[in-house]
């Protein structure tokens, strides 16, 4: 039975990330739940996850913001039932009228004509060929990937353009599709990176609860880089006062499982992520609670967060300087500094389409 007035009283959480599921802040009225005063026995529900469909107009979307290193990226679904309660995604729900927190991981949206959508973007002739970033909002390989398919056919399509692709994942399900990365890899066209917040299977589980455990992910860097894909670890976010301290720890772990590369973000909270993560802080970890958001805001000048560019993915003073530093030297001595290198945009080329008259030749 749950207590948060944004809940029903006979709901029960099995497994999820955000512990309520206020409005989102563009709704001109809240909902609050009230007992009735009567002792009953009532019988609980477990949330379950929903899934609807969109049919995009457009799938790629683009950026301009100068601390991202791509400009383009596809999200074949939106929200994310790994759940992460740090999500930075979070806060998109709201443009669909809905929760960032609870219906973020459990109300989500497919996008089935996705790869439809991407082909036909491809073939526009003032189309100009840079590297697609998948992954980037909300996880490609989440568990409902496998009922969908929509990033291996996105990848399909990517594959037969000769299109540049980054994959961005916590999820086991890239195995599945490593007969398609493998192959785009051995062109340079493909290279992947896969989060490891923690080495600590109960903070992982708190964390991310629908996500695959520490070990698992880590043998999936061990299955990327076997098959010949270029694999970069996460360590991402840095969590400080329950994290942090596990940086060279997971460096170390990445590496021997084959990773070439690594980077690092710290913990960011964007508007309702921060409500979110303080309410989860106070359900896990009560005693930590008040270090955790001391230590952000001293890196954000007093502000739970702060948007500024260049700024915003590491945090500024000297907590920040020393996490820096810290993993710098870390990647270093293992290794994994260099970075995985350019994708090739060379080889970029729109095939025959199905019904052209140069297809009967």
């Amino acid at each position: 039975m749950t207590e948060d007035a944004t809940l029903p009283h006979d709901l029960r959480l099995r497994a999820r990330g955000a512990v309520s599921n206020a409005v989102g802040r563009f709704e001109a009225h809240g909902v609050r739940y009230e007992a009735d005063g009567w002792d009953r026995n009532e019988e609980e529900r477990v949330m379950r996850t929903q899934v609807s469909e969109e049919r995009p107009r457009r799938i790629i979307s683009y950026n301009r913001s100068p601390d991202l290193p791509f400009d383009r990226s596809i999200n074949p679904y939106r929200g994310c039932e790994h759940g992460c309660v740090y999500c930075f995604a979070r806060p998109s729900h709201a443009y669909l009228g809905l929760s960032p927190g609870l219906d973020f991981e459990t109300r989500l949206i497919a996008r089935p004509e996705a790869p439809l959508r991407l082909e036909a973007e491809l073939r526009a002739r003032s189309y100009r060929v840079a590297p697609i970033a998948i992954g980037t909002n909300t996880d490609p390989y989440q568990p409902v990937e496998r009922e969908y398919a929509i990033t291996r056919r996105c990848l399909e399509v990517l594959s037969r353009f000769n299109h540049p692709v980054a994959v961005v994942t916590k999820g086991t399900l890239i195995e599945r599709d490593l007969d398609i990365l493998s192959e785009m890899a051995a062109r340079g066209l493909a290279k992947v990176g896969v989060s490891v917040t923690t080495l600590d299977d109960r903070l992982a589980r708190l964390l991310e609860p629908r996500a695959p455990s520490p070990a698992r992910r880590l043998a999936v860097i061990r299955r990327l880089s076997d098959a010949g894909v270029p694999v970069r670890v996460m360590v991402s976010p840095v969590v400080p006062g329950l994290s942090d301290h596990e940086i060279e720890a997971i460096l170390e772990a990445a590496r021997d499982a084959g990773a070439g590369a690594a980077s690092w973000i710290m913990l960011r909270l964007p508007r309702e992520v921060s409500r979110l993560f303080q309410e989860w802080l106070a359900a896990h970890y009560p005693d930590r609670a008040g270090r955790v958001m001391n230590r952000l805001r001293e890196m954000h000048g007093g502000k739970d967060y702060s948007a500024d560019w260049h700024r915003r993915m590491r945090g500024e003073g000297v907590f920040a300087r020393m996490i820096a530093r810290r993993f710098d030297l870390a990647a270093r001595r293992m290794g994994l500094d260099a970075g995985q290198g350019a994708l090739r945009c060379d080889l970029f080329e729109v095939p025959l389409a199905r019904g052209d008259q140069m297809a009967l030749f």
